[in-house]
């Protein structure tokens, strides 16, 4: 591995919702699980299958033609994918983790801690593309919560399915795909690692923030699933009314059959 400068910039992008590697592990990975790339003169990438990639000490012109050949790989493209930047310093005599600065220190270039390092910003980044996402989610929720206490009509189940739906699909790739809350498999083995990921994704607070998303994706459905329930409930009712209507008719003109033949 070609020595990197002694402080550089790590930058993870997230895609899409998932990348298929196989054709890239057919080139000259440099390691596996996750993958890493060799990237320019002295560069290296790492690359996700549930959608992101960290580039380290890349240019911009390397970094886009890159990013050029994944797309045909890449599934969910996003319109405008989510970044996380951090700069990454190699001290020996550095306590390894994130300075007061909020670099990220390391004591030795190892393509083993920027695996690390890379897990940390990449999940990172798909956490904050999520957050974004719920954050809508609760907009349209205000929505709904005012249309109930309004009284006013409610939104139609499509809409609604739509929502839940939409929640359902952020938790299984969370937890099916990025597995936020799980080590990287290289920290079982090298104790080492497993302390610089530990302080590294205490830093960017992984754990409590995907705790936080969880619960809030749970009250989206929740709501979205009150209101459905509503909307079914009251289709319910008026489909009730269009029977007793139809009878209430249909008894009229019995009536009015038998008068007209009594008359």
């Amino acid at each position: 591995m070609p020595p990197l400068p002694a402080t550089f910039l790590a930058r993870a992008r997230l895609l899409g919702s998932r990348i298929d590697t196989r054709e890239l592990e057919k080139g000259t990975a440099v390691a596996q699980a996750p993958m890493v790339l060799p990237a320019g003169e002295r560069g290296h990438l790492v690359v996700f299958r549930f959608g992101a990639y960290v580039a380290f000490d890349v240019d911009e012109e390397t970094e886009r033609a890159f990013a050029a050949r994944l797309a045909p790989h890449v599934s969910g493209s996003l319109e405008r994918p989510e970044t996380e930047t951090a700069e990454v310093v190699v001290d020996p005599e550095g306590r390894e983790g994130v300075d007061a600065d909020g670099r990220f220190v390391l004591a030795a270039e190892s393509l083993e801690r920027l695996q690390v390092v890379a897990s940390v910003l990449a999940k990172s980044a798909v956490l904050a593309h999520h957050e974004v996402r719920v954050r809508e989610a609760f907009d349209r929720v205000d929505l709904l919560a005012e249309r109930l206490r309004r009284g006013a009509r409610l939104a139609r189940g499509r809409e609604l399915t739509r929502e839940i739906g939409d929640a359902l699909l952020i938790q299984s790739r969370m937890v099916g795909r990025v597995e936020v809350s799980e080590k990287p498999e290289i920290t079982w083995e090298v104790p080492a690692l497993d302390r610089l990921y530990e302080r590294l994704s205490t830093e960017y607070e992984l754990v409590e923030r995907e705790r936080i998303l969880t619960r809030k994706l749970e009250l989206v459905a929740l709501a979205a699933r009150t209101t459905l329930d509503l909307v079914n409930t009251r289709q319910g009712l008026r489909v009730e009314w269009y029977i007793v209507i139809l009878i209430v008719i249909e008894i009229a003109i019995v009536l009015y059959e038998l008068l007209a033949r009594s008359a």
